[in-house]
């Protein structure tokens, strides 16, 4: 009659060595380089983020932490590569939104984010604006929707390429005020406010502190930032949501640090933890606040809520436009 509780037994036994031995892990964790996978070239937040976030880590924990730049084809490359890795912490990978929540509706990938990643904790976010040129005549947002709507198809916007999230604000901008105006990608942020500047682009979604130079010299008219409260940052300016009378606008760009999945629970909590300290210790504040970076330091949970939300609503308006990748 006993013979049936020995599987059970067997099976319970596993069970604890495996909980202590992933215990046993997290404890001694890391004792080995650390490796981190930005899928893009050096520069940008997705490349100085993990940088800045890997040093200090390093520093903490006695061990080297590498940043492993594996660019191309729109970051999913790396991210392919990150979702391949061995599950023991000693990888883990520079998550932008665009990678996260934008390109799995956009790309045929070999992964997927929710099921072959682990997510970790948001290093970051940066607030994104509404900026016009100078010759736009609109004073405000509510201004330049009835302009647009006077003017459907005239005029346009720009970003750094199809699926960026400068491209994604200006069609979620479009589906929520039922106005029609032309997108013109570039090959990188960069060129698109060149472009702005010199007066062939009507107006782009930037990232506040690349454009601000720009808006305080006069060369660029901003009208409102893309979040759902005032930026602290810019107090004066108005968020695009109240500005326009569009509830719930919101287009941050976000970095997260995830894993593969399968990573430890204990290891991830650890990771998560140390990165939190380090992300919200006053003098990376300062550095981050210096560059219009929010450090992040999110929980899992947390993280897996950001990356859900974006991917649905992002999703929905890629499919109801049927944007499709260059």
């Amino acid at each position: 009659m006993t013979q049936p509780c020995k599987p059970i037994f067997t099976a319970t036994v596993a069970i604890v060595l495996a909980v202590l031995a992933s215990a046993a892990a997290a404890q001694s964790y890391p004792n080995k380089t650390v490796r981190i996978i930005v899928p893009f070239s050096p520069g940008g937040a997705s490349d100085a983020l993990p940088r800045l976030l890997g040093a200090r880590l390093s520093e903490l924990w006695g061990q080297q932490i590498i940043i492993d730049n594996r660019p191309g084809a729109a970051g999913n490359i790396g991210m392919e590569m990150g979702a391949k890795a061995p599950p023991d912490g000693y990888t883990l990978t520079s998550g932008p939104i665009g990678n996260l929540a934008v390109n799995p509706h956009m790309y045929k990938l070999s992964y997927d984010i929710f099921k072959d990643f682990t997510p970790i904790t948001m290093m970051g976010s940066v607030e994104n604006g509404l900026v016009v040129h100078p010759s736009i005549p609109s004073r405000s947002v509510k201004e330049l929707i009835a302009l647009l709507k006077s003017r459907p198809g005239e005029l346009n916007f720009g970003s750094g390429g199809v699926g960026t999230q400068a491209h994604m604000a200006g069609e979620l901008f479009k589906a929520m005020t039922g106005t029609n105006m032309v997108h013109v990608p570039y090959k990188g942020v960069g060129a698109s406010v060149a472009d702005l500047l010199g007066g062939h682009l009507a107006m782009i979604f930037a990232q506040m502190h690349a454009v601000v130079p720009h808006v305080k010299a006069g060369k660029l008219r901003a009208l409102g930032v893309a979040t759902l409260k005032r930026s602290p940052a810019f107090p004066d300016l108005p968020t695009i949501a109240e500005a326009g009378n569009l509830p719930g606008f919101e287009s941050i760009s976000w970095y997260a640090l995830v894993g593969p999945a399968g990573m430890p629970a204990p290891i991830v909590s650890k990771i998560q933890g140390d990165s939190a300290k380090v992300l919200q210790s006053a003098d990376i504040r300062e550095k981050l606040a210096a560059q219009g970076v929010e450090p992040g330091g999110d929980t899992p949970d947390q993280l897996r809520k950001v990356m859900r939300a974006d991917y649905d609503r992002y999703g929905a308006i890629i499919r109801k436009l049927n944007i499709k990748a260059d």
